[in-house]
């Protein structure tokens, strides 16, 4: 059985009791009957129309001191159930201090309705005062308790709100994580087949050896590209064995692979790293790795072979720097390549870990990329 099913068998029982209790009152008088069974009918709606329902309950009562016999009656517990319910579904917190208001009202009215020729006057000597006191008592108490309810049950809301905000959050994360990853795979392999293809078909017919060796650069790129395709494919069909290992495979420790990569396709690349790299967190090691590969790609692209390019790395104990420069004087033979996402993707990387990004030309020629990644 379902929470709905349960709920609904639990309202049917409060109509039956109520419902019970009116048919009590039959040798009192058929007005309270009726009143009884048309306060059990109502609190049907009391989960979704609360205040009405209190109302036409509240309505019921008045009826019932006006032409029913007891007053109060034990079917007048339907008050109490509406009332309950005002402060648990209600929209507005209002309505339920209000409810509590017109209960203790009535009550203080039926008090009064009690009152006969008999009592002398004194508050210690009323016959109903103890009654009168349990009744408010209990009202109070069942007042409380249905705001706890409703309490527990806006922050349990809250939680699955939050809950779903941070799954799209994380979501929204993971779709950048891939589009940025994607584009490095994509940018910084196909720049470097382009270069070595360009390289092989210019030397082809006069040094075959150093032909096929940038050939065999471009298949050796290419099936590195086709495996980290591969990989991010994984990612997004939901089919990869776990995601982190592979976030944390490239780090300062591959730097090498890609300058040497760089080199083949005729960049003068020099390498400087300056501190130690086993402190590093594997996110900021991808950080900088993503940096450096974007950069090469964007030298081979925009300034070409033959350029001098100097990477410097930083690692103090409180940040990372990292410095990419050109001197901007190689021979453009990879333009085309990309949509001018690199930049954007970089800056992205270097704003997860709150840090400070530049880019731009140096004076004379070449250019230059900065990043600063707190530690």
């Amino acid at each position: 059985m379902g929470r709905r099913e349960l709920l609904l068998l639990w309202d049917l029982i409060i109509v039956t009791v109520v419902a019970t209790i009116a048919l009590q009152y039959r040798s009192s008088s058929l007005w309270d009957v009726l009143i009884g069974l048309t306060m059990a009918a109502a609190l049907v709606a009391r989960r979704f129309a609360p205040v009405r329902v209190f109302a036409v309950v509240s309505a019921l009562g008045l009826l019932q001191v006006v032409v029913a016999s007891a007053v109060p009656a034990g079917y007048d517990l339907a008050v109490l159930v509406a009332m309950a319910a005002v402060v648990t579904h209600a929209r507005s917190a209002r309505a339920g201090y209000l409810s509590l208001v017109v209960v203790a009202i009535s009550v203080l009215f039926g008090t009064v309705l009690r009152i006969d020729d008999s009592w002398e006057g004194s508050a210690v000597t009323y016959p109903y005062l103890a009654d009168s006191g349990a009744v408010l008592g209990a009202c109070g108490a069942l007042w409380l308790i249905a705001y706890v309810m409703r309490g527990n049950r806006d922050r349990v809301a809250i939680a699955e709100r939050e809950r779903d905000h941070l799954a799209r959050l994380a979501a929204a994360d993971e779709r950048a994580f891939i589009a940025r990853e994607l584009h490095d795979v994509v940018a910084h392999s196909l720049a470097v087949m382009i270069a070595q293809a360009d390289g092989a078909s210019y030397v082809a017919g006069t040094d075959t050896e150093r032909a096929r060796e940038a050939m065999r650069t471009v298949a050796g790129t290419g099936r590195e590209a086709l495996a980290d395709m591969h990989r991010i494919v994984a990612v997004l069909r939901g089919t990869g064995d776990d995601t982190e290992p592979d976030r944390r495979r490239l780090g300062i420790d591959q730097l090498d692979s890609i300058v040497d990569g760089a080199r083949a396709a005729g960049l003068g690349v020099d390498l400087r790293i300056d501190g130690d790299t086993g402190q590093l967190s594997p996110a900021v090691e991808l950080t900088v790795f993503r940096i450096v590969q974007e950069s090469l790609t964007n030298v081979l692209r925009h300034a070409g072979t033959g350029t001098k390019v100097t990477v410097d790395l930083g690692l103090a104990e409180d940040r990372v720097t990292l410095e990419v420069t050109d001197d901007g004087t190689g021979r453009t033979g990879a333009g085309g390549v990309g949509g001018g996402n690199g930049l954007t993707g970089m800056r992205e990387r270097v704003a997860v870990h709150h840090g400070k990004f530049s880019a731009g030309p140096r004076p004379g020629s070449g250019w230059s990329v900065r990043a600063m990644i707190p530690r």
